[in-house]
């Protein structure tokens, strides 16, 4: 089985590498376009929502956390 990647980029979005398949609350698919990876938000303020549009940093959005 492949490994799926999640990173943090700090005070950004996740970056999620891998084979993965992403849904929304009603189990439709949304189409990767076949990225290998996709950029989820983190801020809440994306207009591309569950995708980072990079709006973080308009909003100056800060997520200090570590592993």
């Amino acid at each position: 089985m492949a490994d799926v990647t999640i990173q943090t980029r700090e005070n950004g979005p996740f970056l999620v590498s891998g084979p993965v398949k992403i849904v929304d609350h009603q189990g439709n698919e949304f189409n990767l376009g076949g990225k290998a990876t996709v950029a989820l938000c983190r801020c809440g303020q994306s207009k591309n929502r569950p995708f980072c549009d990079g709006a973080h940093k308009e909003c100056q959005f800060i997520a200090g956390e570590t592993a």
